[in-house]
């Protein structure tokens, strides 16, 4: 068997095309965020929920996921759109909320 060995030049122009590649991509994700797609892995951990939650969330249709194999990948889109759903709105508008009388928290006043 043999094998090829690269020159200086051709190693340099790969280097290149691996650059301009790297820099398109985190160009197109800083212009399209919702685009960005995410593992199953990497959506446990944003979401913080088990493995069986997840699949319990795409056989009920709660979330939008992609399969290609045994791969699933959920986009960040689909992921922010779970979450306005899931959004339950403040019913006290109040700006001043309750507290315990001190300025702030943990705050002791002398006596």
């Amino acid at each position: 068997m043999s094998f090829y060995r690269f020159s200086e030049d051709e190693v340099k122009e790969i280097l290149n095309r691996l650059d301009r590649i790297s820099l398109e991509l985190k160009q197109s994700q800083r212009t399209q965020p919702e685009e960005i797609w995410y593992d199953n892995q990497q959506f446990l951990n944003i979401m913080n929920v088990s493995k069986r939650t997840a699949a319990y969330w795409r056989t009920e249709n709660i979330i939008t996921y992609v399969q290609v194999g045994n791969k699933i990948y959920y986009r960040l889109n689909d992921i922010l759109e779970l979450l306005s759903k899931c959004t339950v709105p403040a019913k006290n508008t109040n700006l001043n909320p309750k507290t315990d009388g001190n300025k702030y928290p943990g705050d002791q006043h002398p006596s």
